[in-house]
């Protein structure tokens, strides 16, 4: 199965791939910067958000980021990831890091990290509020969570209709089936890497930016002062200053030599 997509624009590729409290459209104000600066931009939805069915048996997310580059025809690009998008980012370039020119990781989340006490409270609070069937509550719970206080009214309907939509997509799932078990070793990465995270987050993700910058090679750490947990969301054009000076000639020229991981 591909990847539900879009793609705008020509040139160097980059790949972005959404929260996993949102979809594709958590995008919409990066696409016209980034198309505008010359790249070719595909942006998907993973399985059981936006406009891909849930999966019908054990996945691998990042597998299925890598068919979707081979499906396009593309050899290499640029990734950017959001949350648990950055997981799947992070996954496929530490997997197959000559595919990948360039990871940019958004207050990104880490499989195996102990979660805190606040995101522990969070993740009970959504559960009690879905096994009482309040969907509304629960979606309202998220939006909160995760958008930090520079959020318009506009972002916080967007998330709301894209968490809203997933709950319901996967909540009317026949039989629920989980990701594969893929090690991730983040020292394999090559590609020059941005790690950003927000003043206004969960406190994991810092954490989770500062293991990563000592693991992966000559990583870049920055945290945003005024960010919550999706940025692209909150200030759409200060992200995309970001991103077009990270995603320059340099950072798309393409990784060190590396041997793959399979």
């Amino acid at each position: 199965m591909i990847l539900s997509y879009d793609e705008a624009g020509s040139g160097p590729a980059v790949v972005l791939v959404h929260s996993t409290v949102c979809d594709r459209r958590m995008w919409d104000g990066q696409v016209p910067a980034l198309v505008g600066a010359g790249l070719r931009v595909v942006r998907c939805d993973l399985r059981g958000f936006g406009e891909t069915p849930v999966p019908d048996r054990p996945y691998d997310n990042a597998q299925d980021v890598l068919d979707l580059l081979d499906h396009l025809g593309v050899e290499r690009a640029a990734l950017v990831g959001a949350s648990g998008g950055g997981r799947v980012a992070l996954a496929v370039a530490a997997r197959w890091p000559r595919r990948v020119t360039a990871l940019a990781l958004l207050c990104t989340a880490l499989a195996g990290q102990r979660p805190s006490v606040g995101l522990r409270a969070f993740g009970d609070r959504e559960d009690a509020l879905i096994e009482a069937g309040d969907i509304a509550g629960a979606t309202e719970l998220n939006v909160e969570a995760w958008l930090g206080p520079d959020a318009d009214d506009a972002a916080r309907a967007q998330v709301r209709q894209m968490q809203r939509h997933a709950f319901e997509v996967q909540l009317a799932a026949v039989e629920e089936f989980g990701q594969l078990a893929v090690d991730t070793d983040p020292s394999a990465v090559t590609a020059p890497t941005l790690l950003v995270t927000g003043a206004h987050d969960f406190p994991d993700f810092a954490r989770i930016a500062d293991h990563l910058a000592d693991r992966i090679p000559g990583a870049r750490r920055l945290d945003l002062p005024w960010a919550g947990h999706l940025p692209a969301l909150e200030r759409p054009a200060e992200l995309n200053a970001l991103l077009l000076d990270f995603l320059g000639t340099e950072a798309l020229d393409g990784p060190r030599p590396a041997a793959e991981v399979v």
